[in-house]
């Protein structure tokens, strides 16, 4: 296969995390390197890529089919690019067998076939893409090879997944969890006060998808967009929260009785929504429009494109509150855990891309180190289980300007 070789090896800085070597000095030695394919060059795809291209350890190559997405890499030291339509999965398959190791970063409506093109070909994933399929159903083909393949790695679900998995190690009992989490323009604009930090189809699937809780251990199943309620923020001010489909794996492997998930948005944005929904902008069955076959929820989805896509410049923010109610001997305990993060103007790479790029990576460097081993699906949750492999996230997060506030109180009544 020909791949496109971009930038130049990099010197050594001293900057810290951000600027150490580029693979090609590793190459240049000639030390072992693994062969990582990142599929996927959007806007998350790009900051796994870079970040893990800083590695000694690694050589990288980014995939997609968009010349321009791929082109958005140029000048990065020791990155190759392949052009390739990842929606072929025998072309996905064949291009996994020079690589040891695959990073699913594509829209969600390609994840789960993805990930499986990734196993079949025998190799170890990580995976970012919110597919709605149950990613355990590929839980048997990756054990009969033997390959880890983290799913949901992402900010939430993901560090979200990460810390209830370490709290119900932790605690003698969990009683509760809660997530807050958005991922917001700084500046809001009428109507939506929205921007999207990744497809906007994939945000409109959480506004459509029914949302999954846990109320005193059974499961309970509502419409997306109910339950707002007001919160505040202190770094962030009012926001609104409301229930979407995010506990996903949550549901399978956690014990804790009393589980939700909501999405955070400014003030107003749920009931843009929901009229949205109701007069059927987001229905997914085709109309007959002048001759022609259309899906409302298609249509939608590439108008809202103009409105919440980040214009060069724009600013975005990701917040974050996590709380895990339960036992510590006899005490009644609360755990929060608080991320307030914002999009870096040094390099242009926006907070989303931070928060999910990074926890992505640092559950590759977990893989490929064999810090973590089990074979079969694993999503974070039972990475988190693990105290060693939950504290190389968080300082791999920290390390790059990620950081979790922990705050624990003890709980009275």
């Amino acid at each position: 296969m020909e791949y496109t070789v971009l930038g130049s090896p990099r010197r050594a800085s001293g900057g810290g995390a951000d600027h150490r070597d580029s693979t090609v000095s590793t190459i240049d030695k000639g030390r072992s390197v693994m062969k990582i394919a990142v599929l996927g060059a959007g806007r998350v795809g790009r900051a796994i890529a870079r970040d893990l291209a800083r590695d000694e350890e690694f050589q990288v190559t980014v995939m997609d089919r968009d010349p321009g997405a791929l082109g958005a890499l140029q000048g990065t030291p020791g990155l190759a690019t392949f052009q390739v339509d990842l929606s072929d999965l025998d072309a996905v398959r064949k291009a996994m067998k020079d690589h040891e190791m695959g990073v699913g970063a594509v829209p969600g409506s390609m994840g789960y076939r993805t990930l499986q093109a990734i196993l079949e070909a025998g190799r170890p994933a990580v995976d970012i893409a919110f597919f709605p399929e149950d990613p355990f159903l590929l839980d048997g083909l990756a054990k009969a090879q033997g390959l880890v393949a983290v799913v949901d790695a992402g900010i939430a679900p993901g560090c979200s997944n990460l810390i209830l998995g370490r709290m119900e190690e932790e605690l003698d009992s969990t009683s509760r969890f809660e997530c807050l989490v958005g991922g917001l323009p700084v500046l809001r604009h009428w109507p939506f006060q929205y921007k999207a930090p990744f497809s906007p189809a994939d945000v409109l699937e959480e506004y459509t998808r029914p949302a999954r809780l846990r109320r005193n251990g059974k499961t309970v199943t509502l419409p997306a967009l109910t339950e707002v309620e007001a919160v505040d923020f202190e770094e962030v001010g009012a926001l609104e929260a409301f229930n979407t489909d995010g506990l996903r794996t949550l549901l399978r492997t956690c014990e804790t009785p009393d589980m939700v998930e909501k999405t955070l948005r400014y003030p107003g944005h749920a009931e843009w929504m929901r009229g949205l929904r109701k007069a059927g902008f987001f229905d997914r069955t085709p109309m007959d429009i002048g001759g022609a076959s259309v899906s409302p929820l298609d249509v939608t989805a590439r108008l809202l494109e103009r409105d919440w896509t980040f214009r060069e410049g724009e600013e975005d923010l990701t917040v974050m509150r996590v709380r895990v109610d339960g036992l510590a001997g006899e005490k009644k305990v609360r755990h929060t855990f608080f991320l307030h993060d914002r999009s870096d103007p040094g390099t242009g790479t926006s907070s989303m891309a931070r928060t999910t790029g990074y926890t992505c990576t640092a559950m590759v460097r977990l893989v490929a180190r064999k810090l973590y081993t089990e074979p079969g699906i694993t999503p974070p949750e039972l990475v988190g289980r693990d105290a060693a492999a939950f504290d190389f996230v968080m300082k791999e997060l920290e390390a790059r300007g990620v950081t979790f506030r922990r705050h624990v109180e003890e709980l009275h009544g």
